[in-house]
């Protein structure tokens, strides 16, 4: 036996085992959610009289959805004696007169409604909501991203729940207008689902801590000023401040039965900046906050809770030092018997991922109980997925050891609808390009070698098991580099092209 092979086995166990970690605690996520989960908070008593509500639109470049916004705003079943609009707009294009000119129409329809454009982008996103809300007249702000279209009912079914003066932030679940429109969206929902059903809910209702997802939630404004502020040292500010205010005593709601659609990215690029960001910036949270919550007076399953949380992303490096180790570990694993090999590996092969299917279809079961099982097909593609997205969320998690520093990247919208075929492909709205791509089919490539050199060698199961690795690599690769090739549409595109986008 090659002296090595024991040090890459213990290597690969330990990696997997690492996995299994975080596949135990969504397995977690899933006993409290069914345990908790009737627990529906209910106001404490109804508001005898409105109260102002102040709502924050912060866009940047946003020609695509800005109207289709404002429009959504405007039809909010609320008093509009009551309601005071701010377009937050750091925009450079386009974005700038169409927000001037929507405002200027709200406002000839009696609408209490404010255009502030800003030329420095400092603090970004968070930046744009510290600027707004020094000139917020209401007490409640609401924040909707531009790819948001909120339901009429939206504050009647939120704003009574302020009654409690305890109560900080109230966030509602995401919805998704374009779910079906291509195989990416629907798998994006399923991860969104997962994570809005399931995570949100379980963490909220069993008293854990949990977190404002950026946009279709309620903050309190003077919420806001005591746990101080909104900060510009994250790219997840919207988690930051979560943290920061619920360690200061103030309790949050999820209200996972009220929906507040949005638009998802429809193109690999604009899904990778997304995740990219998010993943990034949970890493700067977890290191600006872990420790203030580890020294905080809350009982021990909330500090271990906000750990995993604030951890999960570091998932992503496991995976990628995975696949340094998987083809190693086939060549010159030690033979200890095969009973020995599945009492090792079958408790860790479930939790590493079978948790993760176990996972996303009660999500959908909950929110779909009619016809999730539609859903079971795209399970393997999700798989696949996460795997493929490694790559540039383990680059995420680096950059954020390492302090680099990054601008505010928003994910290009193209105001599509469930069954608009919209053609966001002639939009001059493109995501960074990056070499990644380029590593991820090599990657994939390797992996492909690895499938056939497992099946030539009658490891049918092996085979079988790493398929979702070169599928993963593959799509993630191979849908990135189709966007780089030039258009050959003749159709003109709108003068400015947007680099930074959220």
């Amino acid at each position: 036996m090659d002296w090595s092979s024991p040090i890459w086995y213990a290597s690969y166990i330990l990696v997997l085992l690492g996995l299994a970690g975080y596949g135990s605690h969504r397995l977690t996520i899933v006993f409290l959610y069914w345990k908790h989960a009737r627990k529906r908070p209910e106001p404490k008593r109804m508001f005898g009289e409105l109260p102002l509500v102040t709502v924050q639109l912060p866009v940047y470049n946003e020609m695509h959805v800005v109207d289709r916004l404002l429009e959504s705003v405007s039809a909010l079943d609320y008093p509009q004696d009551k309601l005071q609009i701010q377009l937050l707009d750091d925009s450079t294009d386009e974005t700038v007169d169409i927000c001037r000119a929507g405002i200027e129409r709200l406002k000839a329809r009696g609408f209490d409604a404010e255009h502030i454009h800003r030329t420095d982008r400092t603090g970004f996103k968070a930046g744009a909501l510290e600027n707004g809300t020094r000139f917020a007249k209401g007490e409640y702000l609401l924040i909707l991203d531009a790819d948001f279209v909120p339901n009429p009912d939206l504050l009647q079914k939120t704003i009574h729940y302020f009654t409690d003066g305890k109560i900080g932030m109230i966030q509602t679940r995401w919805g998704h207008l374009n779910r079906t429109y291509n195989l990416l969206t629907r798998i994006q929902a399923m991860f969104l689902d997962g994570h809005l059903e399931l995570e949100q809910t379980a963490r909220n209702r069993s008293g854990r801590f949990f977190t404002f997802n950026g946009t279709g939630g309620i903050w309190r404004k003077s919420c806001i000023a005591d746990a101080g502020g909104w900060e510009h040292d994250t790219l997840t500010e919207d988690m930051d401040l979560s943290y920061r205010a619920q360690l200061k005593g103030w309790q949050f709601i999820f209200l996972n039965d009220v929906e507040t659609p949005a638009e998802l990215p429809v193109d690999m690029d604009g899904f990778k900046s997304q995740q990219h960001r998010w993943t990034k910036g949970s890493i700067q949270v977890c290191k600006k906050v872990l420790p203030a919550i580890w020294r905080a007076d809350v009982p021990l399953f909330i500090k271990l809770e906000a750990t995993a949380h604030l951890t999960s992303n570091f998932a992503y490096l496991l995976l990628i030092c995975l696949c340094f180790l998987i083809y190693p570990n086939q060549q010159w694993q030690p033979d200890f018997g095969k009973l020995t090999y599945y009492i090792i590996n079958v408790p860790i092969f479930f939790f590493a991922s079978v948790s993760v299917i176990v996972f996303y279809m009660v999500s959908q079961k909950a929110l779909r109980p009619g016809t999730w099982w539609k859903e079971i097909p795209y399970l393997p593609l999700l798989l696949a997925l996460g795997i493929g997205m490694s790559i540039s969320n383990a680059k995420a998690v680096v950059e954020a050891l390492c302090n680099h520093q990054t601008a505010f990247v928003r994910t290009p919208k193209y105001g599509i609808a469930q069954n608009k075929r919209a053609d966001w492909k002639k939009s001059s709205y493109k995501a960074i390009k990056t070499l990644t791509p380029f590593v991820e089919l090599l990657f994939g490539f390797f992996f492909l070698f690895v499938v056939v050199d497992a099946a030539l060698r009658g490891s049918w199961s092996s085979a079988i098991l790493l398929l979702p690795f070169p599928v993963g690599f593959f799509y993630t690769a191979l849908s990135s580099l189709a966007r780089m090739l030039p258009s050959t549409s003749g159709i003109p595109t709108p003068r400015f092209v947007n680099r930074n986008s959220r």
